[in-house]
């Protein structure tokens, strides 16, 4: 059985299922075994032209959103835990907090559009700067790796976002792909 998690809940609920295909387009590049920044890169462009529609995804019960927080469904762990695949559901002005991650990570945004904002840390660790913004519309496909992965992220649009997230962990295992929250200042950029 394919299961969800809830952010920082723990708790496991029905998810969809992920295309054969997408999983063995990853699952390709993940098994070249080249460094983290190098297999983001590969399942980025992988990923390109090929995203799901989130209909196949997930039920509509889960693709209308959570009033509470955003959610996060686990759509595919792969058996050795080399990546996972979840999709997240926003509803308008849903945001992540300010985090980094546990590995490698390639987002694809499927309906919607979503607002990110990416930090580095600045003044000696006691604060943030912010160094880029990206606004990614429904099909674009990005990826990054530690280090250099801090950001926050926020459904930017009127309507419910959708977005694919594979990750270079078990997040199924792990509960989430968060290594860190910042809580830092953050300074302009």
């Amino acid at each position: 059985m394919v299961v969800g998690v809830a952010p920082h809940s723990g708790e496991c609920v029905p998810a969809g299922t992920c295309p054969d295909s997408l999983v063995a387009a990853v699952r390709e590049q993940v098994r070249l075994g080249l460094d983290w920044q190098q297999t983001a890169d590969r399942v980025t462009q992988a990923l390109r032209g090929r995203l799901p529609d989130p209909a196949g995804l997930l039920s509509a019960e889960q693709l209308r959103g959570n009033p509470a927080c955003y959610q996060s469904h686990l759509v595919h762990a792969e058996p050795d835990g080399s990546f996972s695949i979840g999709v997240m559901v926003w509803l308008p002005g849903q945001a992540t907090v300010i985090h980094d991650h546990v590995a490698w990570c390639v987002t694809g945004v499927l309906q919607g559009r979503e607002y990110e904002e990416v930090f580095a840390v600045a003044e000696a660790g006691r604060a943030l700067r912010l160094i880029a913004r990206n606004q990614n519309e429904t099909g674009s496909v990005s990826g990054f790796a530690p280090p250099g992965d801090i950001h926050r992220v926020r459904n930017s649009g009127s309507d419910v976002a959708v977005s694919m997230h594979v990750y270079g962990a078990d997040i199924f295992r792990l509960g989430n792909s968060i290594r860190r929250e910042y809580t830092l200042p953050v300074l302009p950029g």
